[in-house]
């Protein structure tokens, strides 16, 4: 994994910091990368019906990346 850094506004800090004291999730980067997901899993739907071939080549860079 490599790391990144990213500006959110404070609301969005308080509320990763309440899931991860809840025990829903074991850290903010755990949630930044569950929420990437979900988006690019839903932009991904979007692309396929759309433009096959861009469709194509993200989803071949996604199950490299998960190997």
């Amino acid at each position: 994994m490599r790391i990144v850094t990213i500006n959110i506004p404070k609301y969005y800090l308080e509320a990763f910091e309440e899931l991860t004291k809840m025990g829903l999730y074991n850290s903010r980067s755990a949630i930044v990368r569950d929420a990437l997901k979900d988006f690019l899993d839903k932009e991904l739907k979007f692309i396929e019906d759309l433009e096959p071939e861009k469709f194509a080549k993200i989803k071949s860079m996604q199950t490299q990346n998960l190997a």
